[in-house]
């Protein structure tokens, strides 16, 4: 009995230090307001998914290193581009300047010709999806983690877990575990792609997201890219070579810039085995 409650009030401390964390980041933490007024965006922003970075320069924090560094870059709107470099070259670094999570020192960034600095933070980010390494599923039903402000219909929600072979795997399941422990890793990413398709997103960008599946589940996760989001534009930071055979072109990253970009085939294999 001693040892369960010991157990208990060691648990409900570590929760209470959780809570005092998101409190100081939601209180102290800058960042651009989440709606804005008057704000004039074109309607069903983003139809392609071109995405432009002219001259960006951004830095985590004030007096810290910049982490992208006159950035010059173009994609295409339905374009694959796989990421590759070492660490520290900037390639995550990419996702946070897509999201907002740092402000620009200089430059700007295109999505479809309109500056992402100039629109809101909620316009901005429920337009694109990111399936990361760690992905997050919280308890409940799979419904409530697919759609979890009930915006779509059981049988959109359906087809976006058929399109990602996951349909027969949630059949069978009435409740999600928390952080999807009742799912394996490749099974959590199929799910967050799934979401991804659901809200259509244009722009889907995947953060090492299959550095820790087997190669099967890794097979699916191409088949899901390549089939599924067809007419988006994917971003893919690699940690296999695998995860990149797929991409139009390969961006390789060093010290915050473009260091080289290759049109992929197997004649650069052996290059890029080496910055993966």
């Amino acid at each position: 009995m001693l040892q369960y409650v010991v157990r208990e009030a060691t648990d409900v401390a570590a929760c209470f230090t959780s809570v005092e964390r998101l409190q100081e980041y939601i209180k102290n933490v800058p960042e651009s307001p989440r709606y804005v007024q008057n704000v004039d965006i074109p309607k069903h922003w983003p139809m392609n998914g071109a995405i432009t970075f002219h001259n960006y320069m951004m830095r985590y924090r004030e007096n810290t290193p910049i982490v992208l560094n006159r950035l010059n870059l173009s994609i295409k709107g339905g374009e694959k581009l796989g990421i590759v470099g070492r660490t520290g070259s900037g390639k995550s670094s990419l996702i946070v300047a897509l999201f907002r999570l740092a402000e620009p020192t200089r430059g700007y960034i295109l999505i479809d010709g309109v500056d992402i600095s100039s629109i809101d933070l909620h316009d901005l980010r429920s337009k694109l999806s990111v399936i990361p390494q760690d992905p997050v599923l919280f308890a409940g039903t799979v419904r409530y983690n697919m759609d979890p402000f009930g915006s779509y219909s059981d049988d959109e929600i359906w087809t976006a877990l058929e399109k990602t072979y996951m349909k027969e795997s949630v059949r069978s399941l009435c409740f999600i575990l928390e952080n999807g422990e009742n799912f394996s890793v490749g099974q959590r990413q199929l799910l967050c792609m799934a979401r991804a398709l659901l809200r259509n997103s244009k722009i889907i960008l995947l953060d090492e997201a299959t550095a820790s599946i087997d190669t099967e589940t890794d097979a699916l996760i191409q088949n899901t890219i390549r089939d599924g989001f067809q007419d988006c534009t994917v971003l893919t930071i690699a940690h296999r070579i695998n995860t990149i055979l797929t991409s139009d072109r390969v961006l390789v990253m060093d010290q915050g810039q473009v260091a080289q970009i290759y049109i992929y085939n197997y004649i650069y294999r052996q290059q890029l085995q080496s910055l993966v």
